[in-house]
């Protein structure tokens, strides 16, 4: 097909989509191919994980996958359900499952598989597995032409949205499992009024969409559909976090303790689509890589790089988001390679990157 046509079945399928009301609650994905993912947005990269988990109080190997170990605290809303709990801060939602996470690794991964994902990284050494950027074809419009010519011509209606999905399995102090699953979106657009050509471009991760996926993984796991309803809506305070400057030094300030403050940066790292290197629990230390924005914004469309036409990456640095807590406040701040306090712009960006996503 030229680009012109797609161009044109672009605009009539976001056209059909504004004028159709569509169930919020209609999930139906569909992954983008076998080919090389999506690029992730230009501040942020994904780069394999080949460094081990540092874990507190005992020595570890990646075969063992003690990934974390959590202390217990005070979760801002629990609801529980046989051995399955779901605990809530904010928009951030996890499960608590009282499994080994050894038993609970291929149920996961059939999980996604089963709702129409591939999975673009699958380490259980790391407790990791990502899924393939994905379309949910729930969201195109059954218009007329679509209704009247089926499946014949369903590959040429695009919703305009791909979709990618992180889960994360960590072990805690009992024994049990804590399973964080995270969203990241982008959004094709239109780059100019004349509407001659399409971008991709990133969109804000949804929680909502999250919480639907953490809903099915409970029924997976053994909840009914109506529990895992009562289970998902279950209330939860609000949480104060804010942007500040310390010493001539951006950071953010969470009104909570470090137990909580250090799973909320985990999943809020995972959500940005920051590359976790390692982390070390014991010190309030994750260790990440990050790609500074370059001048030149020009992006090559989905289809390009999906098949393999994106430019090089700019080299990414390496960064420490230090959690730092006294009594029920705590501090994040980002410290360079060697471990002394970054003020540069890019500490500054990361620091409003996480400081966004936790309010």
């Amino acid at each position: 097909m030229n680009h012109f046509s797609r161009l044109t079945l672009l605009s009539l399928s976001l056209t059909l989509a504004a004028c159709s009301a569509l169930e919020s609650d209609k999930i139906d994905y569909k992954s983008a191919g076998k080919g090389p993912s999506l690029e992730v947005p230009p501040d942020l990269t994904q780069l394999s994980r080949d460094t081990r988990y540092a874990v507190p109080g005992s020595p570890v190997t990646a075969s063992s996958f003690q990934l974390g170990q959590a202390s217990p605290s005070a979760p801002t809303a629990v609801t529980s359900i046989g051995d399955v709990r779901i605990e809530r801060a904010g928009n951030q939602r996890w499960l608590v499952i009282n499994r080994p996470a050894d038993k609970l690794w291929e149920p996961v991964r059939d999980f996604w598989q089963e709702n129409g994902f591939l999975l673009s990284m699958d380490q259980a050494n790391l407790g990791i597995m990502e899924t393939d950027w994905a379309e949910n074809r729930a969201k195109i419009p059954q218009d007329f032409i679509r209704n009247t010519l089926g499946k014949v011509l369903d590959s040429l209606y695009s919703s305009g949205e791909r979709d990618k999905f992180r889960t994360r399995l960590e072990r805690n102090a009992t024994g049990g499992t804590e399973i964080y699953i995270s969203h990241r979106g982008m959004i094709e657009v239109f780059d100019s009024a004349q509407k001659d050509k399409t971008i991709w471009q990133p969109r804000a991760a949804d929680p909502e969409l999250e919480a639907e996926f953490l809903r099915r993984l409970m029924v997976k796991l053994g909840v009914t559909q109506e529990q895992s309803k009562a289970l998902i809506a279950a209330g939860a305070t609000k949480n104060s976090s804010r942007a500040a400057t310390v010493n001539g030094q951006p950071v953010v300030q969470l009104d909570e303790g470090f137990d909580r403050a250090w799973r909320r940066v985990g999943l809020s790292l995972d959500r940005t689509g920051f590359t976790v290197e390692d982390r070390d629990r014991s010190k309030g230390i994750y260790f990440v890589r990050y790609v500074a924005p370059v001048a030149d914004k020009s992006e090559p469309g989905f289809l390009s790089k999906l098949f393999g036409g994106s430019k090089a990456d700019a080299a990414p640095l390496k960064y420490r988001i230090a959690v730092v807590s006294q009594g029920e406040s705590t501090t994040v701040s980002v410290l360079n390679a060697s471990g002394t306090p970054d003020t540069s712009d890019n500490a500054q960006r990361i620091v409003k990157i996480i400081a966004d996503d936790l309010k």
